[in-house]
């Protein structure tokens, strides 16, 4: 605004009441006061708090129009024993938060918002206590706020509500809606949670279910399979196969004898008659050599002559020994072949012929061989173990518990939530009733004494549905059917009752602006009434008041003088007393 040459500071914290006047030397002095910048210093604080001006201008039109930049204002305050700093600033942009001196700015927003961080002001918010709604009303009262009667029902609904702590429960209510949100985010999310086990475990079950019949039908199976497999071993089992291979193996032993036999008796036959035919011709030799001893031949019966006779006798010696020798190794051939003729006979007499199942013996081996396969094909089947009996315990594993615990938990917690909701939302919830019917009754009461200390004969009055009503000799009335001089000791009423409640309410704030409302009509019976309200304010409450005005009259009757000079285009501010 006007302030920009050199940086100027106020002290707010001086007791008692401050009267705030202008001084425009660039016009010549001598009582013109408007223009110097005395409503720029509550435009200084409201924007060091809030971001935003008292009056409706934009945020870079406070910036002043000579330097055009480089404008700051920065507030110091305190509460609860923690001190705390402000500055913020326009081309550049910036915003700075300091408690105890030590900067809490959330500095990943702070460039970016350019002087707007929102994390940041609702902080700054709750520390206040106040709204920047409230500190129009309550705390720097201005004739360019709309006053409270002047506004439609809806806005002054949300004011008194907000006063009232209303606007709390329903700060309450929406957080409460995030919750519910929340919660039935996490409801849904459960029960998808939930129809997804379910799902799963139906289609679990639904092969399970598969595998047990496929079980059954493979026990049924291997069942069958090891009676087939009994059967087939019972069948063979009723033959001694070991003793039907033995007696083929004797029946073998019996016919190679007999074989053996028959050879020996056909071989023993052709030697006895070849041993009857040599004896025969052995026989015939001797007798032909009985015939040579009488000298006669032995063909034809004649005499032979000596040397003839000697040679006969001679060969037939020869061949009678031939024969001899002949006669002999037959007879021991015929020997030794009745010997073995004898021993098979002995050995055929040891193996009787036995009775046999089969016909051969490589058909009674095939027997052995297929009875052993099937015990053996019986031992592995016994010992196959159903391959679906994993896979069933595998699923089983997997099967999961469905729990309801949470899912209750959850719901429970939501009924709970949306209860608590109607009980913040709902116009006949008890605790609004509760909250009004204390409130209203006690913020009645202090506009009653207010508007009977400033001296006006009008009631002001707020019913349970929070309408309010203007009523002067039992006649309602609307605010604009006032003077401006009543209109200005109703607004003073209500913004110091309001006051009052919120102070009653929540924490007691030592600070208050009053600017030019005492100017807008007021006659001097009602100034000289507002000033005793506000003086007894300072002196009874501890509050440091701040009164602009252009009443110079009013210079003694306050215990200090801020004075705003405008010089040169700028201005600047001065303390002092009423001596000085």
């Amino acid at each position: 605004m006007s302030v920009g040459a050199v940086s100027q500071s106020v002290d707010f914290t001086q007791n008692g009441l401050t009267l705030v006047l202008g001084e425009n030397l660039d016009m010549g002095g001598n009582g013109n006061r408007n223009g110097v910048g005395k409503t720029s210093i509550v435009n200084g604080i409201s924007y060091a708090l809030f971001g935003q001006a008292i009056t409706n201008i934009k945020k870079d039109n406070l910036i002043n129009t000579v330097n055009k930049k480089n404008m700051v204002v920065s507030i110091e305050f305190s509460r609860d024993g923690k001190n705390y700093r402000i500055e913020r600033g326009r081309k550049p942009n910036f915003f700075k938060y300091y408690v105890d001196d030590k900067n809490v700015t959330d500095s990943s927003g702070a460039d970016e918002a350019q002087g707007e961080n929102k994390d940041t002001q609702k902080d700054i918010d709750q520390v206040l206590g106040v709204t920047y709604t409230m500190f129009k009303h309550i705390v720097a009262l201005n004739t360019y706020t709309e006053p409270f009667l002047s506004m439609g029902s809806g806005k002054q609904r949300e004011i008194i509500e907000e006063l009232l702590g209303i606007t709390l429960l329903s700060q309450k209510a929406d957080s409460l809606k995030e919750l519910i949100k929340v919660t039935k985010t996490q409801i849904e999310r459960e029960e998808f949670q939930i129809n997804t086990i379910k799902n799963s475990n139906q289609r679990i079950l639904s092969t399970l279910s598969d595998l047990d019949t496929k079980i059954k039908y493979w026990d049924k199976n291997k069942s069958q399979e090891m009676d087939q497999l009994q059967e087939a071993i019972l069948g063979l089992s009723h033959l001694d196969i070991d003793g039907e291979i033995e007696a083929h193996k004797q029946n073998a032993m019996r016919r190679e004898l007999l074989t053996a036999k028959k050879s020996l008796e056909a071989q023993l036959s052709s030697e006895r008659r070849h041993l009857q035919q040599v004896d025969g011709e052995q026989t015939n030799l001797l007798e032909q050599y009985a015939s040579l001893q009488s000298h006669s031949c032995p063909m034809c019966g004649q005499d032979m002559h000596d040397s003839k006779h000697e040679q006969l006798i001679t060969d037939l010696e020869k061949k009678i020994a031939k024969n001899d020798h002949s006669s002999g190794e037959l007879s021991l051939q015929v020997e030794a072949l009745a010997s073995q003729m004898g021993e098979i006979e002995d050995g055929l007499g040891l193996l009787p012929a036995l009775e046999v199942t089969y016909d051969s013996l490589e058909a009674a081996l095939d027997h052995k061989n297929s009875l052993a396969g099937l015990e053996k094909e019986l031992l592995r089947v016994n010992d196959t173990v159903n391959p679906y009996l994993d896979q069933k315990q595998t699923l089983n594993d997997t099967l999961q518990d469905v729990s309801y615990d949470n899912l209750n938990e959850l719901t429970n917690l939501k009924e709970h939530q949306e209860f608590l909701l109607k009980l913040l939302t709902n116009k006949d919830s008890f605790i609004r009733k509760k909250i009004i019917d204390q409130n209203l009754a006690y913020l009645n009461h202090r506009m009653s004494e207010y508007l009977n200390t400033l001296g006006i004969s009008h009631s002001v009055k707020f019913s349970n549905d929070l309408g309010v009503e203007i009523n002067y000799m039992g006649q309602d009335m609307d605010f604009h059917n006032l003077s401006r001089g009543e209109q200005t000791r109703v607004i003073l009423s209500l913004s110091w009752s309001f006051r009052d409640i919120f102070e009653n309410m929540n924490t007691s704030i030592n600070f208050m602006m009053i600017d030019e409302i005492l100017d807008q009509g007021t006659d001097q019976s009602g100034v000289e009434k507002a000033l005793e309200i506000l003086k007894g304010m300072t002196r009874d409450r501890g509050k440091n008041i701040f009164l602009i005005s252009h009443r110079e009259e009013l210079v003694p009757r306050v215990s200090n003088i801020l004075t705003v000079f405008k010089e040169d285009g700028f201005s600047r501010f001065e303390t002092g007393t009423y001596e000085s």
